[in-house]
């Protein structure tokens, strides 16, 4: 199993920055890899609320569930399917506040598919590839939340 973590400070409270990341549909706003992210569960925020997300490439996508929702502490989101070679992800956020930023820390853990295949596809480019976007995701995160913090 990988496990990436990654983390930023962000010119914005805790419940600005928990907002944005508890509201699935969101997330094409700022994440400039997404080109749509829809709800597919009735419910709009909160555990077992389900989002599918098309990239901006316009062959991948994936779906996931939200598996841990504590307000202002924690958030947790599984896949449930995707078009990567992976087959098992969850990524947990975490806020601390420090000052007047807020620090938010990822920790991502997934299972790739094709066993050895998929290992050594890992360590050549799915890593890499995952970690890029992270970085991309993460100034999209911290330029929206700033800009509604303002």
């Amino acid at each position: 199993m990988g496990k990436l973590l990654n983390e930023i400070a962000i010119n914005a409270d805790p419940e600005t920055i928990w907002n944005i990341l508890a509201n699935p549909v969101l997330l094409e706003k700022y994440d400039p890899t997404v080109r749509k992210s829809v709800l597919i569960s009735t419910q709009k925020t909160g555990l077992g609320t389900k989002r599918k997300v098309d990239m901006l490439d316009g062959k991948n996508w994936f779906e996931e569930v939200i598996t841990d929702f504590e307000p202002g502490k924690l958030l947790t989101f599984e896949l449930t399917a995707c078009s990567f070679p992976i087959h098992g992800l969850k990524h947990t956020y975490t806020f601390e506040k420090k000052g007047r930023q807020t620090i938010v820390k990822q920790v991502m853990e997934y299972t790739v598919k094709f066993g050895f295949l998929g290992k050594i596809m890992d360590t050549l480019m799915i890593r890499k590839q995952t970690g890029s976007g992270i970085k991309k995701f993460f100034e999209g995160l911290k330029q929206f939340a700033e800009k509604q913090y303002i």
